[in-house]
């Protein structure tokens, strides 16, 4: 059938992105562009809420969009968004964008915390030296063992919950984020835990 709207990749539907969080604004377009400002369009940098995809947007005429907004590039009728127009690498990246990327991260980690305790609550081995809580920067083994049997009393409710029975652990939010941020910034990360 012709013209459903969807890509299919080998029998699975791609899901896509509704939602991204604007990393930079660029009123007068790219600044490597060499053409006159007249001939430039504004341009966002965004990153995707759900699959971390970093890209760029055009907004629609006379609309401006503000770091942290969240704007919605899904089907149908957009706000501020008039199109995707590709995917970016990290290094495609304003400095403001590579600046911000952090923090936003860490934003959406703490918006999401009930999708990204799961993380603590279901990590399994990898192999048999290696375990999916060894890829998070900052837990060694100890803190990993630490996690791993105050896991068998019950799963974590939330961070709160993580920090006050694993005793060492501190912000699971900005251990999270970081290893997002890694997996971005390296598409050649070995194992990928949060993008696929």
């Amino acid at each position: 059938m012709k013209g459903s709207g969807r890509e299919k990749k080998s029998g699975k539907e791609k899901k896509r992105e509704t939602y991204a969080r604007v990393l930079d604004f660029l009123p007068y377009g790219h600044p490597d562009d060499s053409r006159p400002v007249y001939q430039k369009k504004p341009l966002v940098q965004a990153i995707g809420e759900d699959k971390f995809i970093l890209m760029e947007l055009s907004p629609k005429r006379d609309k401006t969009a503000v770091v942290y907004e969240r704007v919605y590039i899904g089907e149908g009728e957009r706000e501020v968004i008039d199109h995707v127009i590709k995917r970016l690498q990290y290094k495609d990246l304003t400095p403001t964008a590579k600046m911000e990327l952090p923090f936003l991260l860490e934003k959406l980690v703490k918006e999401n915390e009930k999708r990204f305790i799961l993380i603590f609550n279901e990590a399994k081995p990898i192999t048999t030296r290696l375990h999916t809580l060894d890829l998070l920067p900052g837990i060694g083994k100890k803190l990993m063992w630490a996690i791993l049997e105050e896991r068998k009393k019950g799963e974590f409710s939330d961070f709160e919950d993580l920090t006050k029975r694993v005793k060492g652990l501190h912000h699971p939010e900005k251990i999270i984020a970081k290893r997002i941020e890694e997996e971005i910034k390296d598409e050649d990360v070995k194992y990928k835990i949060f993008i696929s």
